[in-house]
């Protein structure tokens, strides 16, 4: 159901691609483009909602900029708060007030998780702040490096990802595109 979703809403490119990892891909996921649509992104992110039944978390906290819509519809489909670590200066930051408390459990959520590195990203501030991490969620994961935390997902995508210097797209001399947020 969300490939088909995906597809519908021209989220699911092919191509060469630029990865905000730094790695390389022949399929990127533009999750915006399904979450423009709040009745499909309320149905896709219904998913993994489903998936966190029996999941204990307090809070809800999104790596911006892809994961704010994903944090704030989990959040909205479990009644719990949702918030969002934004870059300040190169980093991730917990801004605009935002608070984690001593020993709330906290789920992380994604659009996309690849190599995980946004989501460590935004466990490092949460962890800093005395917060537990129980999870991630996304809506994509097409992960192929072991994430060191549990992953609750609405698809899981299987796609070529190439270090930079090993990428076959590269040797052919296919252009390269780089769509992501970072």
């Amino acid at each position: 159901m969300l490939i088909s979703m995906l597809k519908e809403t021209g989220a699911l490119l092919e191509g060469h691609f630029l990865l905000s990892s730094g790695k390389h891909s022949d399929v990127y996921i533009q999750c915006a483009k399904l979450l423009m649509y709040p009745e499909r992104a309320e149905k896709a992110i219904g998913l993994i909602v489903d998936k966190l039944k029996g999941v204990d978390f307090d809070i809800v906290v999104g790596p911006a900029i892809g994961g704010i819509i994903v944090s704030y519809e989990i959040g909205r489909q479990a009644g719990k708060p949702s918030i969002f670590v934004e870059r300040e200066n190169g980093n991730m930051r917990l801004r605009r007030g935002f608070t984690i408390e001593k020993g709330q459990k906290v789920l992380i959520a994604e659009d996309v998780v690849t190599t995980g590195k946004s989501s460590y990203e935004a466990i490092k501030v949460v962890e800093e702040l005395g917060g537990e991490v129980v999870g991630i969620a996304c809506l994509v994961d097409r992960s192929k490096e072991k994430i060191m935390y549990p992953v609750y997902y609405g698809v899981k995508i299987e796609a070529n990802i190439y270090d930079s210097e090993n990428c076959s797209l590269c040797k052919m001399n296919r252009s390269i595109v780089k769509p992501g947020s970072r």
